[in-house]
């Protein structure tokens, strides 16, 4: 199909899936917070857990957010990392416990000490010379993964196997960074959907969250030439992306999940 066809059919597709069809998704959660401070210490939290069944993955937002009460992000400022794991002690989401989730709380809090948010946190692995946020990805999760653990793995150390460090994949391991990029969407983007609180991070060097409804799509409509999901595939259905809007590449991402989600194959169709 030729580029400007495309563009047409995912424009008017792009129009069609606005904030009406948010629900059901883990945004949803985000999204109810009142204060920006919260959506982006809530948006953090829920993009960690996206991953399996959305009605899961929405229940365990839930259970999560249970322990931090109607202000979640003073509730972090002012968490202790023991007495959260304890209140956290029933919660499981796949092979995440609550010491996984305490402990992603407690380097939320060692960020916002740091940086005064998570976007400041973030920022500082920013390079301005580069193409994507590949390498502040890469930065973020380094030094996310250097905090105080606050001896909740029993080590000094972070062990190999702690199950925060799947909160925090990096580009560098060859990793798609789903979660990750699926938070900087909704952090980086301001549009019905998205929340654009950030203004550090140029929407036009986001990356595509690579899940099995993108990775179906691309490979069908033949926007990447990839066979195995991971970063080099992310890049490449990015970069054919951009040839279509350079400034906000990301912007189908909504649509073509919603796509998968409800199985519209005829929508799918037409765009091959």
């Amino acid at each position: 199909m030729r580029i400007d066809d495309l563009r047409r059919r995912l424009d008017a597709l792009y129009l069609r899936y606005d904030h009406r069809f948010v629900d059901p998704d883990p945004l949803q959660l985000v999204r109810a917070q009142a204060a920006d401070e919260d959506r982006e210490v809530v948006g953090l939290l829920a993009a960690a857990l996206a991953y399996g069944n959305v009605v899961q993955i929405k229940r365990s937002i839930g259970a999560a957010l249970g322990a931090l009460g109607e202000r979640p992000a003073r509730a972090v400022r002012h968490l202790d990392p023991g007495t959260a794991a304890r209140r956290l002690a029933g919660f499981r989401h796949r092979f995440n416990d609550g010491r996984d989730v305490a402990c992603l709380l407690f380097f939320i809090r060692q960020m916002l000490e740091q940086a005064g948010s998570v976007e400041g946190f973030f920022a500082r692995g920013l390079a301005p010379d580069a193409a994507d946020v590949g390498p502040a990805l890469a930065s973020f999760a380094a030094r996310a993964l250097a905090l105080d653990h606050g001896g909740l793995y029993g080590r000094r150390q972070l062990p190999a196997g702690a199950g925060v460090r799947f909160f925090f994949p990096s580009p560098v391991d060859g990793s798609a960074c789903k979660r990750l990029n699926l938070y900087l969407r909704w952090m980086a983007r301001r549009d019905g959907v998205d929340l654009g609180l950030w203004r550090s991070v140029d929407p036009a060097s986001l990356v595509i969250p690579l899940d099995a409804h993108i990775y179906t799509i691309a490979r069908r409509v033949r926007l990447t030439r990839y066979r195995s999901a991971g970063w080099p595939m992310a890049l490449d259905i990015t970069r054919r992306l951009r040839r279509l809007d350079p400034a906000d590449p990301v912007k189908y991402d909504f649509a073509f999940h919603r796509m998968g989600l409800f199985k519209r194959k005829d929508e799918i169709r037409a765009l091959v």
